[in-house]
C-alpha cells in the first residue's frame, strides 16, 4: 500500500506538551502583573483616609518652617526667603495637566518641585524624564498615595522603596525629598503621620510640607498644589504676581543640597523592570477591559440570537418546512450504517432499538472495524435478516462508513454510532425532511442517556442548551455545520457526489456536512427524531472525546475555508457557519483562562459586589435560556440546579480542550485516535415521554 491508513498516521504523533508549561508560566505572570496593577491602582491594604490625630507635632516642628529634617530627636526646620515662592505639585505625573504645567513654567522661566507618586511615574516615565530634563526638582509622594500614618511598617517601607525604583527606572535618579500624602502645613503631620515622618527621617528623607494658607507670597512661601486645572489657574496667577522675584525649587529656596542624585546602575535596571511590569499590567488591564466588554457583548448577543432563532424555528410556517404535509410522506427503505469498534457493551441495544423502529423496511449494516472483543459476534447472534455484519481490519470510523456505504442497497442512508439507542419513531421522523429535493442531510436530536451523575448532567445540559439549541439557529440561518454521527440521515447520491466520508479529518461528520453544503445541498434539523447516546463518565474520557472533536472541527474548518467566498448554499454556510464557529468555538475559548484571571482581579480590586453582580446576572441569563431550551426539548427544568457548578469545572475543561486543539493544529500535530470505555447505559432513558413545543404532527 502506498498510503497508510488515517488511523495509523494519527497514531504515530504525540500531543504537544510545551504549551502547557507556557500556559502555567503565563497565567501566574499575568495574574502577578494584574495583582501588582490592582495593588498600585486601588490601594489595597492601605488606609484611604487619615486617622484622627491623638498627639500634636513637637513644638519645634509646629513653630518652624515647612522643610523638616530629622536627626534622631533633633529637628531642623527651614523655609524660603522673602519674595521667593517654591511651587510644589503633588501626585501625578498626570498625562493631561503635567505637560500643561510644564509649558506654563517654561513660558515664565520658572522652576518647581514635583512630588510624584511612584505608580504614576512608572506608568508615565516620559513625563518624569521631561520634568527632570527641564530643570525641575522631583520628590516622592509615595508609590500609591497611601496614608503613611495608617499603613503598616512593611507597607510604608514598600511605598518609599518602590517610588525610588520607579524614579530610577524612569529618569535614572533618586530623591531625598518626601511629602506625606494628605498633609499640608507642618501641624497636619500629627499623630500617626508624625511617626511615619520620623521613620522616613531616619532613612534620610527631608520632609516637605507647605506654608500656612495665610502667609503672603511676598514673605516667601512653599505653595502646594495638585496637578489639575485649579493648580494651573492658581499657578498662572502667582507667576504674574510682580511682588515675587523668584520661583524656584524647595532645596534651592531652603538653601539645601540638590535632592535629585544619580541612581546606581543596578537600581536603574530594577527600576526599568518595574516600569515594564507596570506598563504590562496597565496594558493588560486596559486590553482585557475591552476584551471583556466585547466578549460579554458577544455572549449576550449569542444567547439572544439563540432564543430568537429558536422561536423562529418553532413558529416557522408549515409550508416552508421540508417534510411538511404538502410534501410526500417518506416511506422509502432505509439503509442504516453502524460502524463499531469494541462496542460489545452497547451494540445489541443499538441494533435492537433499530429493529424496533416503526420504519420497518430497513437494511442494518454493522461494520466491525477490527474489534478485539465480541462486538461482531453479538451483532451476528441477533439473527434478524435485516441485520448484516461486515468485518474488516481496523481502519477507522470513516473507512468503516465507506465500507458500509459500498454495501448499501437503498437511496436513504442513516448513520448511527454504536453507543446510540433510537426511539421507535426516530428513523421515520428523521427521514421525512428528505422529501424536499434540496435537502441532502438531516440532523437528529441527540440526548444524553447516562445523565444520573453530575458529569452526565453537565453534558446533558450542554447537549440541550448548546448543541440542540444551536442546531435550531443553524437551520434557520441555513448553515448547519455538523450532522452528528450519532443520528443523521443522508441521500445516498449526495454522499457519493462528495466522494463518501472523508478520512482527512478526525471529525468526519463535520467534514461531511461541510462538503454537502459546498456541493449545493441543504442540511436541516429534525428535533423530533430522538436518539439516546452514552457520554463519557470521567473527566479523562471527556477530555479525549472533546479533544478529538475540537481538533477534527478545526481540520474541517480549514479544509472548507474557501466556502466563505463561494456563492449559493456554500457561501451562506461559509460566511455564517464558519464565522460563528471561529468566533464562539475558537476565539473566545482561547481567551477564557485570561478572562477568568481578570475576573478574579475584578473581584479583588474592583469590588466583589460588582464582579458578583455581573457574574450572577450573566448566570441568570444563561439559566433562563437553558430553561427555555429544556422546555423546547421536553426536558424537566429541575436539571438546571447543576448549571452553576458547571461554570467552575466543566467550562474550564472545555476551554483547555480548545487551547490544546488549536496548539496541536498550528503545530501540525497528528492526534492519535481515542476510544471511550462503554458501559451500555445509553438506553436508560429510552421510552420516557417527550413533550415538544414544535410544529403540528405531519
Amino acid at each position: 500500500m502506498r498510503r497508510r491508513s488515517n488511523r495509523a498516521r494519527h497514531a504515530q504523533s504525540r500531543d504537544p506538551r510545551g504549551h502547557w508549561l507556557l500556559l502555567i508560566l503565563v497565567l501566574p505572570l499575568a495574574f502577578g502583573a494584574l495583582l501588582f496593577e490592582g495593588w498600585t491602582t486601588h490601594e489595597v491594604d492601605a488606609a484611604k483616609s487619615r486617622r484622627d490625630c491623638t498627639t500634636p507635632v513637637p513644638s519645634a516642628v509646629d513653630k518652624g518652617g515647612p522643610v523638616v529634617r530629622l536627626n534622631g530627636d533633633k529637628v531642623k526646620s527651614s523655609g524660603v526667603p522673602a519674595r521667593t515662592v517654591a511651587l510644589t505639585y503633588d501626585g501625578g505625573p498626570d498625562p493631561v495637566w503635567t505637560p500643561r504645567l510644564l509649558d506654563l513654567l517654561r513660558k515664565h522661566r520658572a522652576h518647581a518641585t514635583f512630588f510624584l507618586r511612584g505608580a504614576q511615574a512608572a506608568q508615565h516615565p516620559d513625563l518624569v524624564r521631561r520634568i527632570h530634563a527641564e530643570g525641575h526638582e522631583i520628590g516622592s509622594n509615595t508609590y500609591t498615595g497611601a496614608v503613611m500614618g495608617s499603613a503598616s511598617d512593611f507597607r510604608a517601607g514598600l511605598e518609599l522603596e518602590l517610588t525610588q525604583k520607579a524614579l530610577a527606572g524612569a529618569a535614572g535618579i533618586n530623591t531625598n525629598l518626601l511629602r506625606l500624602p494628605q498633609t499640608t502645613a507642618v501641624d497636619t503631620m500629627c499623630g500617626g503621620e508624625w511617626k511615619a515622618a520620623q521613620r522616613a527621617g531616619a532613612e534620610g528623607y527631608t520632609l516637605v510640607a507647605a506654608d500656612r494658607w495665610f502667609r503672603k507670597p511676598s514673605q516667601g512661601v512653599i505653595r502646594q498644589f495638585s496637578q489639575d486645572d485649579v493648580a494651573y489657574n492658581d499657578t498662572e496667577k502667582l507667576l504674574n504676581n510682580r511682588k515675587i522675584d523668584k520661583f524656584t525649587t524647595v532645596t534651592w529656596g531652603a538653601g539645601l543640597p540638590a535632592a535629585d542624585t544619580p541612581a546606581p546602575v543596578y537600581e536603574r535596571w530594577l527600576g526599568k523592570a518595574l516600569v515594564w511590569i507596570k506598563a504590562l499590567g496597565h496594558a493588560f488591564v486596559s486590553g482585557m477591559t475591552w476584551v471583556l466588554g466585547i466578549a460579554g457583548g458577544l455572549g449576550v448577543l449569542r444567547l439572544a440570537s439563540l432564543i430568537f432563532f429558536a422561536r423562529a424555528h418553532v413558529r416557522r410556517l408549515v409550508r416552508f418546512r421540508p417534510g411538511s404535509p404538502w410534501l410526500r410522506e417518506v416511506v422509502d427503505p432505509v439503509t442504516v450504517l453502524v460502524p463499531a469498534y469494541n462496542e460489545a457493551a452497547g451494540i445489541e441495544s443499538t441494533v435492537r432499538s433499530l429493529l424496533a423502529s416503526t420504519h420497518t423496511h430497513l437494511q442494518i449494516i454493522v461494520i466491525d472495524d477490527g474489534s478485539t472483543d465480541d462486538t461482531a459476534d453479538i451483532a451476528t447472534w441477533i439473527n434478524d435478516p435485516r441485520v448484516e455484519v461486515i468485518r474488516q481490519p481496523n481502519s477507522g470510523k470513516a473507512a468503516a462508513l465507506n465500507t458500509g456505504l459500498a454495501h448499501a442497497r437503498y437511496d436513504i442512508v442513516v448513520m448511527v454510532d454504536a453507543d446510540t439507542v433510537f426511539e421507535p419513531d426516530a428513523i421515520y421522523r428523521l427521514v421525512q425532511p428528505l422529501a424536499h429535493p434540496a435537502v441532502g442531510a438531516v440532523s437528529g436530536n441527540t440526548k444524553v442517556g447516562n445523565r444520573r451523575r453530575l458529569l452526565g448532567r453537565w453534558q446533558h445540559l450542554e447537549y440541550v442548551f448548546g448543541f440542540n439549541l444551536d442546531r435550531r439557529m443553524f437551520e434557520v440561518l441555513e448553515c448547519m455545520p455538523t450532522v452528528p454521527g450519532a443520528i443523521g440521515a443522508f441521500r445516498r447520491d449526495a454522499l457519493m457526489g462528495v466522494g463518501g466520508v472523508s478520512e482527512e479529518t478526525l471529525a468526519e461528520d463535520t467534514d461531511l456536512t461541510m462538503a454537502l453544503w459546498r456541493a449545493g445541498w441543504r442540511v436541516v434539523y429534525e428535533e423530533s427524531a430522538i436518539a439516546w447516546t452514552e457520554v463519557p463518565t470521567s473527566l479523562s474520557q471527556l477530555w479525549r472525546q472533546r479533544y478529538r472533536w475540537c481538533y477534527g472541527t478545526l481540520q474541517a474548518m480549514w479544509k472548507h475555508r474557501r466556502a466563505v467566498v463561494e456563492v449559493g448554499p456554500a457561501g451562506r454556510f461559509g460566511r455564517r457557519g464558519l464565522s460563528y464557529l471561529t468566533i464562539f468555538q475558537v476565539a473566545l475559548p482561547l481567551l477564557a483562562p485570561i478572562v477568568d484571571v481578570f475576573a478574579l482581579y475584578g473581584a479583588l480590586f474592583r469590588g466583589p459586589m460588582l464582579s458578583a453582580g455581573v457574574w450572577v446576572g450573566f448566570l441568570a441569563l444563561q439559566l433562563a435560556c437553558a430553561g427555555y431550551a429544556l422546555r423546547l426539548d421536553g426536558e424537566p427544568v429541575r436539571t438546571l440546579w447543576a448549571m452553576p457548578f458547571q461554570l467552575f469545572v466543566y467550562r474550564q475543561l472545555m476551554y483547555l480542550v480548545v487551547i490544546q486543539s488549536v496548539v496541536a493544529f498550528l503545530l501540525g500535530t497528528r492526534l492519535k485516535w481515542q476510544r471511550m470505555h462503554r458501559s451500555g447505559t445509553a438506553a436508560q432513558h429510552i421510552g420516557q415521554p417527550v413533550a415538544y413545543e414544535s410544529l403540528p404532527s405531519r
